[in-house]
């Protein structure tokens, strides 16, 4: 499906982690095997409706945002969606940077009470610009630093597994790497930095179980 090669390419180019699915079938085996931030759905799927998936991320609890795409002509399914759960919609045709900032709009909402700035203790992250500041000084983080910290702090206090961040950070792409090696490699380089620019440890390794931000 075009749009939905489209959609994704850019919001890979927005520096968003993103996969698409071209199908209802893969649709579902995706939200199965990952917990997404959001999810943008459209309803028309070839092989059956949208709003399965909406019921199966219901399911499942995911806690993931969901947006419908609509035709301009699917009140009834647009209503659906939204009583089913859905947190947003938008109709076909849209601009790409409008979607772009819903979903910025979705993510807030879901895991920051809406704010665009995240404090914590000495840590100030501006989600909008992707500035990492520690005592009023600017960190520069990596892009995949810069998610690992995010992801660290949407899950605070919860014990994170290597699996866990490895598909957060890749994804689909995770079956390219033999090993974590690389997770070790950087939950060391993100925590140099921290510590580097005098923010307090708060990345604890659980022995045999993962990582913890406490």
């Amino acid at each position: 499906m075009a749009l939905a090669e489209t959609i994704t390419n850019y919001l890979r180019g927005e520096g968003f982690m993103c996969d698409g699915a071209n199908s209802y079938k893969e649709a579902s085996e995706k939200v199965f095997m990952h917990e997404y931030d959001v999810v943008v759905l459209d309803l028309g799927l070839p092989d059956g409706s949208g709003l399965g998936i909406i019921g199966e991320l219901k399911e499942k609890k995911s806690l993931a945002g969901i947006l419908v795409v609509t035709a301009k002509n699917s009140l009834d399914d647009k209503l659906k969606g939204l009583e089913m759960g859905a947190d947003d919609y938008m109709t076909k045709p849209f601009h790409l940077a409008e979607l772009n900032a819903r979903i910025r709009s979705l993510i807030r909402r879901k895991k920051f009470d809406g704010n665009n700035k995240i404090e914590f203790d000495e840590l100030q992250i501006d989600t909008q610009s992707g500035e990492v500041i520690v005592n009023q000084k600017q960190v520069p983080l990596t892009r995949k630093e810069y998610e690992l910290l995010l992801y660290f702090l949407y899950n605070r206090n919860r014990i994170l597994t290597k699996e866990n961040i490895a598909e957060h950070l890749w994804e689909d792409n995770i079956d390219m790497a033999d090993n974590f090696d690389f997770i070790y490699t950087h939950i060391k380089n993100l925590r140099k930095k921290m510590i580097k620019a005098e923010a307090q440890d708060h990345i604890k390794s659980v022995y045999g179980m993962g990582y913890k931000y406490i």
